[in-house]
């Protein structure tokens, strides 16, 4: 018979971690509260105080604290931003006024600012061009990023693809494009958003996105590359989403047919 490997133990510094999230956890610190500085709990568990800033580091890592320069570290509030994907294009939310991002921001109890870097010409990735129907070799599109925040923390960037053809002299060509966003403008340009397709993905973020969204080492993207089809079925927009999966949720209520 043979017998049970004995379990490798854990590191002093995942012991504390450990600890402190099954505190966290079970309400002993709540959000808002200030957790003991490094010297207090190496004092409290027995360890050195590197081994008490990466328990800290881990903890941040999983997104249950956040350290404060100059005030220490903080237990998180367990708030996601959540991405409202069965109705965020629909008629009823459009009579709003608000972008889809503001909207969501606002129900959720969130300010919404969106920067918007650069719109540009250029020549599509391989799946962009694909899904719009547009050659990858010329500069066919024109590019808009987008930088979104919810009370002043990064949560997602958002790449815009259009037809050059249809945005050039246009306001999609400008930061700020109007009433009802880009949707207004290219609905006056004939498409009016009756399906949209999202293909949801997890990865790692690239370096620049994890500079952008301010990243800790680990934490991975949620990726959206979404595709608007108008009443021809015609493919006029896709936008590629890069959200931060520390802070952002996903609901799609549909029906069953």
């Amino acid at each position: 018979m043979t017998s049970a490997r004995p379990s490798t133990p854990q590191p002093p510094s995942r012991r504390i971690a450990e600890e402190l999230r099954r505190q966290i956890e079970s309400g002993e610190w709540r959000p808002g509260d200030k957790l003991p500085s490094e010297r207090a709990l190496a004092e409290t568990y027995g360890a050195a105080r590197n081994t008490a800033r990466e328990a800290i580091r881990i903890l941040a890592e999983q997104g249950l604290v956040t350290a404060k320069h100059g005030s220490g570290v903080f237990v998180r509030e367990p708030q996601r931003l959540f991405r409202f994907g069965s109705d965020r294009y629909s008629l009823k939310n459009r009579e709003t006024g608000l972008t889809p991002f503001r909207l969501e921001a606002k129900r959720q109890g969130k300010v919404a600012r969106i920067e918007v870097p650069s719109i540009a010409r250029e020549k599509p990735p391989a799946d962009v061009a694909e899904r719009l129907k547009v050659p990858t070799d010329e500069e066919s599109v024109v590019h808009r990023e987008n930088h979104y925040f919810a009370d002043d923390e990064p949560v997602q960037i958002v790449s815009t693809y259009l037809r050059w053809d249809e945005a050039q002299g246009t306001l999609l060509m400008q930061a700020k494009t109007g009433k009802d966003g880009i949707y207004g403008r290219l609905e006056e340009l004939g498409h009016v958003m009756t399906r949209v397709r999202d293909e949801i993905s997890a990865r790692m973020p690239t370096p620049e996105e994890a500079a952008i969204l301010e990243l800790l080492p680990g934490v991975p993207v949620l990726e959206v590359l979404h595709t608007s089809l108008d009443q021809q079925s015609v493919p006029f927009e896709v936008s590629r989403y890069v959200h931060r999966a520390d802070q952002t949720g996903l609901l799609y209520e549909l029906p069953v047919e």
